[in-house]
């Protein structure tokens, strides 16, 4: 009998690509937006925003007719508007902490860091995947809720424009400072390494700071402390008028800025030190 000959089996082609820190972004770029949390989360910070512009811009025009000559001069056109940051700021520091949190609870994150063994390229795709995203999203959702206010105000001839003092400023820094609350909220979240106590240790700085400080301010130097807390301190690039002598708009935002970044150093010196 002949023998049948056989063909010689295709050789594997097995890819041994180099980890770039381009394909550790484009992998980070797919987790997030494959995350049903991801968008959840933004939704909530957009939904929070608009209908809280919303809210105050029409409450305002039912009853400025009726209020005194000096509550009228109170009423800001720009900054009432605004009181949606401050649930804005709710959702978007939860999506920076689960960022990196949700991987150490799933336990992915060994994956991760097994895929990228020196482990800093998957801090840094994370930040940056996150600051394009929140920043896109709190950017575009901070000129939406102003044009709708500015529309209602419209009508009792109270509106602002981009073009007066102050207002563009404003309403692009409340994007940045939405930005870089999530920021801040991805380092604590890599430095902790747990959802609750990285959102506990979030918004005790964003919100029980502040109220701290007012306690100072009944002493002599309190005054010249609170400016310089993490969130009075990037709130003042939305104030349209200085709310404190000692701290600039943009100055304030730079140096709320330096505070992210100064968590954000301690988290990559931890991720390299630790074990996964």
């Amino acid at each position: 009998m002949t023998a049948v000959a056989q063909a010689p089996a295709a050789p594997v082609r097995v890819h041994t690509g180099k980890v770039t820190q381009a394909r550790v972004i484009k992998s980070e770029w797919i987790k997030f937006r494959t995350l049903r949390s991801s968008r959840w989360s933004l939704v909530a910070g957009v939904g929070a925003m608009i209908a809280i512009a919303l809210l105050f811009s029409l409450a305002m025009k039912s009853h400025y007719p009726h209020m005194s000559a000096a509550r009228q001069r109170e009423v800001d056109p720009v900054a009432d508007p605004m009181r949606g940051v401050f649930l804005g700021q709710l959702a978007i520091g939860v999506l920076g902490v689960m960022m990196i949190t949700g991987e150490y609870t799933t336990g992915m994150i060994r994956a991760s860091l097994a895929a990228a063994p020196k482990r800093l390229p998957v801090l840094w795709a994370k930040a940056l995947v996150f600051t394009v995203v929140a920043w896109t999203v709190m950017t575009i959702t901070a000129f939406v809720c102003f044009f709708l206010a500015q529309s209602i105000f419209s009508s009792i001839h109270l509106n602002k424009t981009l073009s007066d003092p102050g207002v563009l400023r404003a309403v692009f820094g409340e994007g940045l400072y939405l930005t870089v609350v999530g920021l801040l909220g991805v380092a604590l979240g890599a430095i902790i390494r747990s959802t609750a106590g990285a959102i506990a240790a979030l918004f005790g700085i964003l919100l029980v700071l502040p109220v701290l400080g007012e306690v100072l301010n009944l002493t002599s130097w309190g005054d010249h402390v609170n400016p310089y807390l993490p969130s009075n301190a990037g709130q003042q690039i939305m104030a349209l008028t200085t709310t404190s002598p000692d701290m600039k708009p943009w100055p304030g935002f730079l140096l709320f800025l330096g505070y992210a970044v100064v968590a954000m150093a301690a988290a990559a010196f931890l991720l390299k030190k630790r074990d996964a």
